[in-house]
């Protein structure tokens, strides 16, 4: 007992070490028991894709190629390391025969895929950059019809991943993510997205997945790291601080736009049974007998491009993949323009709901919806735009849709939670 009332007499004369002492022992312990939590869910999705890996395969049948489009730099130079200890055991012990390539610069992934080979799958392992890169390098191919019949797959490794959220359950946790992607890429269920094909007036078409942003609230985003030290506090002060820089901050353009089109019916997966041998020779001998009647081509009707004159605060060219397992009636892309007449303190506010998710709009926001569209600007205009999350110099441009152009893995929770939703 004396020794006890020793030790609490010397914790008692040495308080601030003690202290100190008890935040370094509870902080390790919660890193380890951190550590412990992601062992156990690499495990487990080891164990899953060793399931795979056992499938039987016949005898003359190959495996399964992948090819890896990784970029090291994202997650500020940690992605290689995710890579490594969460994806690629999945990959090998599920039976995969992966390639792996691995950009060293920025852009070099659209050089990349427009040389790349024939594979079964692709996987970006990376965020939204890396991402908008390969689907551009992907279609600016000239044997793109083909090359976009290849699956897709994204593992989110980069510090912005705008795409994950439509295609699988995300949660506080960066390994179970990393892990929950792969097995969803194993299981092979894959959902059509809409692309984008942005064109300005010289260089080459971007294509996009989310879409295209201008406006002052990009503007703002975009400053936001630059007040780190301000903490919590920091994305109301970069929106409260440009507005004394200049108010209001609204932007003019002029939009051109398509009526959409109207969806075609979803073509099965299933190749239809051929005929029986006599119903083919009687059709042959009906069709050498009396010929069917060639109808005339259609004269096509021009098009008819609408014109609308735009005063906004930010205006967000979006397709419709957030939740890509909603049926839809028409074919488009959305234009969302918000009002130009919100009050500083709506100005914050709407800022900070855009930081969390930029596609969330005001009631009062203008919305269009089109197949098509063009984007002229005042002379003079200066800024940039953001497409899918990457800067690029703002300038007149012309967007296209082209509906359900790729195909991407997504997990069968994620796809009953987003029907659930819209139920």
């Amino acid at each position: 007992m004396a020794r006890v009332v020793k030790v609490f007499r010397t914790l008692r004369n040495n308080w601030k070490k003690s202290t100190f002492a008890v935040c370094v022992l509870s902080y390790g312990g919660y890193w380890l028991y951190g550590k412990h939590c992601d062992s156990l869910l690499r495990r487990e999705a080891c164990l899953l894709a060793r399931e795979f890996g056992r499938q039987q395969i016949a005898p003359f049948e190959r495996l399964r190629k992948a090819t890896v489009i990784l970029n090291p730099a994202a997650c500020g130079g940690k992605a290689n390391n995710l890579f490594e200890k969460n994806a690629a055991p999945i990959l090998h012990l599920a039976g995969v025969e992966v390639t792996i390539v691995k950009t060293d610069y920025e852009g070099q992934a659209k050089k990349l895929m427009e040389l790349a080979e024939q594979t079964d799958m692709l996987i970006v392992a990376g965020g939204d950059g890396t991402l908008q890169e390969v689907v551009t390098g992907l279609l600016r191919r000239p044997d793109q019809d083909t090359t976009c019949h290849t699956p897709i797959g994204f593992i989110p490794l980069g510090t912005r991943n705008s795409l994950s959220p439509s295609l699988h359950l995300l949660s506080d946790n960066k390994v179970k993510d990393i892990t929950s992607a792969t097995l969803s890429i194993l299981k092979g269920e894959t959902v059509p997205l809409d692309v984008l094909q942005i064109k300005g007036e010289t260089e080459q078409p971007v294509f996009a997945l989310m879409g295209l942003r201008w406006g002052a609230f990009r503007d703002v985003a975009a400053k936001i790291s630059k007040y780190w030290y301000l903490g919590p506090l920091k994305t109301n002060a970069a929106h409260w601080l440009s507005t004394l820089h200049e108010w209001p901050l609204v932007r003019e353009v002029t939009v051109s736009y398509l009526a959409p089109n109207l969806r075609p019916p979803d073509l099965s997966p299933q190749k239809p049974q051929r005929p029986n041998v006599l119903y083919r020779i009687f059709r042959r001998l009906k069709n050498r007998w009396s010929p069917p009647v060639i109808e005339p081509p259609k004269v096509e009707e021009p098009v008819q491009w609408e014109e609308k004159q735009l005063s906004t605060l930010e205006l967000f060219v979006q397709t419709h993949n957030k939740n890509p397992v909603q049926r839809r009636i028409n074919d488009s892309l959305m234009i969302c323009a918000e009002p130009d007449n919100l009050t500083v303190g709506e100005f914050i506010t709407v800022g900070n709901k855009k930081e969390e998710d930029s596609t969330v709009f005001t009631k009062e926001s203008t919305k269009l919806e089109a197949s098509a569209c063009r984007l002229q600007l005042p002379e003079g205009t200066a800024g940039f735009y953001n497409i899918d999350n990457e800067e690029y110099e703002a300038m007149p441009v012309e967007i296209s849709l082209l509906p359900r152009k790729l195909r991407f893995f997504i997990s069968a929770e994620r796809r009953e939670q987003l029907l659930t939703q819209m139920q």
